[in-house]
């Protein structure tokens, strides 16, 4: 996961951060792949509910931010068979709400969707149709 984070299309763009994985001390936040019961339980803990369409969340009033197993195994259908993307994307996504940003849609016809779009459902949104995109800088 953090090989994705330090990826020069994402959060760490132009040197912008760093991710690592530790083994010891205090951590800024811990990501968790867990079952969709496991992800509704710790996500509740911050007034989100995952349980409808077994969606991942950023549980903001613990330190973690939980990637649902289900989706994680299944993909989401705007990305088809591309599961790699679909990841990347759940995980910049998530990461994304941890480190400060909130929902955008994209606004034009055929655009790429912002990595902050929730493109997990659809990537179409009040009639206009975008493409999923698993990256916040994804020129780079």
């Amino acid at each position: 996961m953090h090989k994705t984070l330090n990826d020069e299309r994402s959060w760490a763009h132009n040197g912008a951060r760093s991710f690592e994985r530790i083994h010891s001390g205090r951590p800024d936040f811990v990501i968790t792949l867990a079952s969709p019961g496991t992800t509704a339980a710790w996500c509740a803990k911050s007034g989100l509910d995952t349980t409808v369409d077994n969606v991942s969340c950023d549980s903001a009033a613990t330190d973690r931010v939980m990637i649902n197993a289900y989706r994680w195994a299944q993909g989401a259908e705007p990305f088809g068979d591309d599961i790699h993307a679909y990841r990347q994307m759940l995980i910049n996504h998530e990461v994304g709400h941890r480190i400060g940003y909130n929902h955008v849609s994209c606004d034009k016809d055929g655009e790429l969707a912002p990595v902050m779009q929730q493109q997990t459902k659809f990537v179409d949104h009040d009639g206009i149709d975008c493409r999923p995109n698993a990256w916040p800088y994804p020129g780079s």
